[in-house]
C-alpha cells in the first residue's frame, strides 16, 4: 500500500509540474511563482547625469548632484572587428552594445515550428541575427561602465573621442581613445580591440592637472537587469547572474535574488581575480590588472537592475603627475579552449555544477572525438558508445540480475498470493527463493546507481556546451541545442523506453505495472522541450541498453 501511495504521489506531481511548465512555456502565469519584474527602462539610468549610480563598498554614492545641470548628449561610436560589432557612448564612455558576429541566434526552431513548416511550407522564418550581449534597449539593460569616484569623470560624464580608424588596421587592431576632464582631473579611457579576440583591453589614465595632490579611485562594473534570457526553456535551468573569483575565495556565483535581499556573500577585497556576468553559453567579465588591491562590490542599482564591480585606489598623485591602470574585458562564448587563456580560474564560468569532476574529462573526450569527426551529432553518438563500453561489465551484471528476476516473476507472484495475509512469512519466503535461485534483488539497481554520475555529467556537458549552438547533425536536426522541430527524437525515445519496460521484470503490483507503462509517455512529452542533442544521447543510450539487455535475457532464458 505504501509503495502504491508513493507512486501515485510521484505520478501526480509529475503531471502537475508538466502542466506548470507547459503553462509558463506558452507565456501564461505560473501557479507557483510571481511574474518577473519588467526590465528597467533606459531613463532609469539617466535620471541624474552628474551622479553615477555606481555602488561603493560602503553603500555610498560617489559624485555630486547638480540640480542645475543640463542633460548631456553623447555620440555613439561603432567599432567593427572580425568578431565584434561594438557601440561605445561618449556619454560616460560606456560599452552600451556588443554583437558577436560569429554567433547567431538562429531561425525559429521552437516547439512546433516543424509542424508549422509542414502545414505552411511558404511561411517566412525568422532571419538569423547576431547574438547580442551588452545592450541598452526596451528588452535588455546590460552595460560595462567605468570611471572615477568623487567629483571626477565617471560613466555619466561627457567624453571626447579622438579621431582615428573604427575598423581593424593593417596590424589587426583598432583603438578608441576617450578623454574627459572635471575639476582639473583628466581621465583618458583607451579601448583596444584585436583581430580574432573576444578580449578588449581597457586602460584608465588619470592626469592630475590641479595644484594639490589627489588620491583617485577607478571603478569598473557590469550592470545588468535581472530578467531571464528570451526563449529560455522552462524544463531545464541554466544560471544567469554575477560571479566573483579570487585566488583565496575561488569561484563564487551570486543570484540576483540574493543581491535584492542583501543576503549575498562573496570576497570583498583582493589583489587578484575577476568579476563576471554569466548567462547560458556566454559570459562577460572584467579582469583588472593583477597585484592591484581592489574592493569587490555587488549592489542593486535600480528596480530590477544590479551591478557587480571593482574599486581600485591609484595612490596619491602629485600635481602634474599621471597614473594608468589596465584591465581586460572578455565578452564572448563559453568555449573552453578560449576561456583557459583569459585569466586564472576564468574557465570556471563554464559551470557544470556538482558534476564538474566528471564532466570536465567527459567534455575533453567529447572534444577529441569532434576533432576527428567534425560533427557534434556523431560525436554524441560515438561518446555514448564509448561510455556504454566502459560500463559494459556493470550493465551486464545489472541486466543478468533483471533477467533472472524476470524468470522468477511467476514464483514471486505465487508467494505473494500464498502469504498475502502474512507479510513476514511473505518476506521470508522471498528471501528463501532469492537464496535458492542465487539472485540478488538489488543486483539490477546498484550498477545503474554507479553509472548515474557519469550520465548526469554528460547531461551537464551537452547542456553547457556552446559548441552545440547552431550545430547540425543530419536531415531535420539543424541545431543540437534546440528542441527537435518534428518531435522525431522524443518519439523514438518514448518507443525505446517502452521496449525497455517490456524487457524488465514486471512489477507484481498491478498499479505499479500501470505506472511503469505510463512513464515512457510522461518522459517523452517532457523531452519535447529539451535540446535535441540531449534527446539524441538518451535515444542512443536506450538503444544500446535494449540490445545488450535483449541478448543477456535471451541467453539466460536459453540456459534455463
Amino acid at each position: 500500500m505504501n509503495k502504491r501511495i508513493v507512486l501515485w504521489i510521484v505520478f501526480l506531481m509529475s503531471l502537475l509540474l508538466l502542466w506548470e511548465n507547459w503553462q509558463r512555456f506558452n507565456g501564461n502565469p505560473s501557479m507557483f511563482f510571481a511574474s518577473p519584474t519588467q526590465v528597467v527602462k533606459k531613463d532609469a539610468l539617466q535620471t541624474d547625469p552628474a551622479n553615477p549610480t555606481v555602488a561603493a563598498v560602503d553603500g555610498s554614492t560617489p559624485g555630486v548632484t547638480d540640480a542645475t545641470a543640463v542633460p548631456l548628449h553623447g555620440e555613439v561610436i561603432t567599432i567593427v572587428t572580425d568578431v565584434f560589432k561594438v557601440e561605445i557612448d561618449t556619454l560616460g564612455g560606456e560599452l552600451s552594445h556588443l554583437e558577436l558576429l560569429k554567433q547567431k541566434e538562429g531561425a525559429d526552431t521552437s516547439f512546433g515550428s516543424g509542424w508549422k513548416s509542414l502545414i505552411m511550407p511558404n511561411a517566412t522564418h525568422t532571419a538569423e541575427s547576431n547574438v547580442v550581449l551588452f545592450d541598452r534597449s526596451e528588452k535588455r539593460t546590460y552595460l560595462a561602465q567605468s570611471g572615477l569616484l568623487g567629483n571626477y569623470p565617471n560613466h555619466k560624464s561627457l567624453f571626447v573621442a579622438k579621431p582615428g580608424l573604427r575598423t581593424l588596421d593593417a596590424a589587426g587592431q583598432v583603438q578608441l581613445v576617450l578623454e574627459s576632464e572635471q575639476n582639473g582631473v583628466k581621465l583618458v579611457k583607451t579601448y583596444t580591440f584585436k583581430k580574432g579576440s573576444y578580449s578588449i583591453d581597457l586602460s584608465h589614465q588619470v592626469v592630475n592637472d590641479t595644484a594639490a595632490p589627489i588620491t583617485p579611485s577607478v571603478y569598473m562594473q557590469l550592470v545588468r537587469d535581472g530578467g531571464k534570457l528570451e526563449g529560455e526553456s522552462r524544463f531545464y535551468s541554466t544560471f544567469t547572474g554575477p560571479a566573483v573569483f579570487t585566488e583565496e575565495e575561488k569561484f563564487q556565483k551570486l543570484t540576483f535574488d540574493k543581491i535584492e535581499k542583501h543576503s549575498e556573500t562573496h570576497a570583498l577585497k583582493a589583489d587578484n581575480g575577476w568579476i563576471a556576468m554569466i548567462q547560458h553559453y556566454f559570459v562577460s567579465g572584467i579582469i583588472p590588472q593583477d597585484k592591484v588591491q581592489r574592493e569587490i562590490f555587488t549592489k542593486k542599482v535600480d528596480t530590477n537592475l544590479y551591478a557587480v564591480g571593482n574599486i581600485m585606489t591609484m595612490g596619491t598623485l602629485a600635481p602634474g603627475a599621471s597614473e594608468t591602470l589596465s584591465a581586460q574585458i572578455y565578452s564572448g562564448p563559453l568555449v573552453t579552449s578560449i576561456l583557459d587563456h583569459v585569466a586564472p580560474g576564468f574557465n570556471l564560468v563554464k559551470d557544470y555544477g556538482w558534476t564538474t569532476i566528471v564532466a570536465k574529462p567527459v567534455f575533453w573526450l567529447m572534444d577529441e572525438i569532434h576533432n576527428v569527426l567534425g560533427n557534434w551529432g556523431w560525436t554524441i553518438i560515438v561518446l555514448t558508445i564509448f561510455i556504454k563500453l566502459a560500463f559494459f561489465p556493470l550493465s551486464a551484471a545489472s541486466f543478468r540480475s533483471m533477467g533472472k528476476m524476470k524468470l522468477l516473476t511467476p514464483k514471486m507472484t505465487a508467494i505473494r498470493e500464498r502469504h498475502k495475509e502474512d507479510p513476514q512469512k511473505m518476506n521470508q519466503a522471498m528471501m528463501e527463493l532469492y537464496k535458492t535461485e542465487k539472485v540478488n534483488p538489488l543486483g539490477g539497481c546498484l550498477p545503474i546507481l554507479i553509472q548515474t554520475p557519469v550520465f548526469m555529467a554528460l547531461y551537464s556537458v551537452v547542456l553547457a556546451s556552446v559548441e552545440l549552438r547552431n550545430a547540425p547533425w543530419l536531415g531535420w536536426i539543424h541545431d543540437l541545442s534546440t528542441p527537435d522541430p518534428f518531435l522525431i527524437l522524443p518519439i523514438l525515445m518514448a518507443v525505446s523506453m517502452f521496449i525497455q519496460t517490456k524487457l524488465n521484470p514486471a512489477p507484481a503490483d498491478p498499479m505499479q505495472a500501470k505506472m511503469m507503462a505510463i512513464m515512457p509517455l510522461v518522459f517523452s512529452v517532457m523531452f519535447f522541450f529539451f535540446p535535441s542533442g540531449l534527446v539524441l544521447y538518451w535515444v542512443i543510450n536506450n538503444v544500446l541498453s535494449i540490445a545488450q539487455q535483449w541478448v543477456i535475457t535471451k541467453n539466460i532464458a536459453a540456459a534455463k
